[in-house]
């Protein structure tokens, strides 16, 4: 039995540390949670009935805005978030999310934690963050990884601001392919997406988790 997606929303928070370096906020949850405890990500969670709104897209602002509060005792405005990507948790998980990524300034680097869900922040930029999951010392869930990976062109602030104001959102409905190195997650665009073979020729967008080795996200047309 398919569970269904349950909307949710995620606030990727940027900062420009010194020289303006382009630095992202990273909460680790806490390991008892039953979804990804431990890993660390953005600030984010269920769209509930306080968040308000006419579509679905209105009440992730808010869900994002309220979570961002609540877990990092940031506050933002909805109209202080942009589209990033929207993510659906792959079929067949006992927990399943349709989750928007906006992002935002920090309207502050003054973060506090709420020390139940989450436990510990961290900026980090996203060259850091990665190099941290290749050391097996930041656990990172695939959403949070291939974001991170997105960042990398940029290496300032303001640079990575201007930039992802002119972007468009992306979608991504990941179809995790198991080979003989480990876990593929295909995703749209890419073209092995419907058939789920890994090794049709042509465009790549997918995440290469090997049982051993680093992470990789492809993106080639």
């Amino acid at each position: 039995m398919n569970v269904p997606a349950h909307p949710s929303a995620t606030c990727v928070v940027l900062r420009g540390a010194a020289q303006g370096a382009l630095e992202v906020l990273l909460l680790q949850r806490n390991s008892r949670l039953s979804f990804h405890g431990g890993a660390w990500v953005f600030p984010g969670g269920r769209v509930d009935a306080v968040d308000g709104g006419e579509d679905e897209l209105e009440r992730a602002r808010s869900a994002a805005c309220r979570e961002t509060l609540e877990e990092a005792g940031l506050e933002l405005s909805p109209r202080d978030l942009a589209v990033d990507a929207h993510w659906v948790t792959p079929e067949g998980r006992p927990k399943r999310f349709r989750t928007w990524f906006f992002w935002a300034a920090a309207p502050s680097h003054r973060v506090q934690v709420d020390g139940g869900e989450v436990l510990r922040h961290r900026w980090l930029s996203p060259a850091a963050a990665l190099a941290l999951h290749r050391a097996h010392e930041l656990e990172l869930p695939p959403p949070t990884f291939v974001t991170l990976a997105k960042l990398l062109p940029y290496d300032h602030f303001r640079e990575a601001i201007d930039s992802l104001s002119a972007r468009s959102p992306e979608y991504f409905t990941p179809r995790p392919v198991a080979d003989s190195t480990g876990i593929v997650s295909l995703y749209e665009g890419d073209a092995g997406y419907e058939s789920g073979d890994v090794h049709a020729s042509g465009a790549r967008r997918r995440l290469l988790m090997p049982t051993r080795g680093p992470w990789r996200y492809e993106l080639q047309s």
